[in-house]
């Protein structure tokens, strides 16, 4: 079995999110591992050495098994290609990346790709995506990968989750990607944008 990963974004000497990551962490080794001894992820980083935006990445089966701090670069994303693969499962965030990594090889000219799974948006190759209706941002419903700046975004209400299917994508005039490293507002384009 491939090994898991959490990626937790170090700035300023603090990592981001980390109750959200604990969870996840924690759940990935309850539901594959049967491990119902929670441990706290915090025992194991070191953020206080970084001030730039960092990427500790996290590597774990039913205990860590390396960390690892890697400089980090927002890569520009300003287009999106749709591509289907109905039935992919990445619930738990793996280093087994070898289905996304064959269906981002499909994006052509696009920066990226947008995954559509049993008729419905998922996520990008690399991030959860929200869609701006004019009044609020809408997230699918169910993503590929329950990402945790995803859910500290829907505790904050500042997006809410839809079944959003790809002939509904003219509702919408902005698209937003984001994940762990990647901050809210941080990359974001025109619908239009997304073939």
């Amino acid at each position: 079995m491939c090994p898991f990963i959490e990626t937790i974004r170090i700035e300023n000497g603090k990592a981001v999110n980390m109750a959200f990551h604990n969870y996840r962490f924690n759940r990935t080794r309850r539901d594959i591992f049967e491990c119902n001894l929670p441990v706290n992820l915090a025992d194991f980083i070191q953020p206080g050495e970084y001030t730039e935006r960092t990427r500790c990445r996290v590597e774990y089966q039913e205990e860590v098994e390396k960390v690892e701090y890697l400089p980090y670069t927002i890569r520009p994303v300003n287009s999106l290609k749709i591509v289907t693969s109905d039935g992919l499962d990445y619930t738990y965030k793996s280093t087994d990346r070898q289905k996304l990594d064959g269906l981002f090889g499909q994006r052509g000219e696009a920066d990226d790709i947008l995954i559509v799974r049993d008729g419905l948006l998922t996520d990008t190759s690399i991030a959860n995506i929200a869609l701006w209706d004019g009044s609020k941002w809408e997230t699918p419903e169910v993503p590929l990968l329950e990402g945790t700046m995803r859910a500290s975004l829907l505790g904050k209400e500042m997006i809410v989750p839809a079944a959003i299917r790809p002939q509904d994508l003219s509702r919408y005039s902005l698209i937003r990607l984001f994940n762990a490293m990647i901050g809210f507002g941080e990359i974001e384009f025109p619908v239009a944008n997304v073939r």
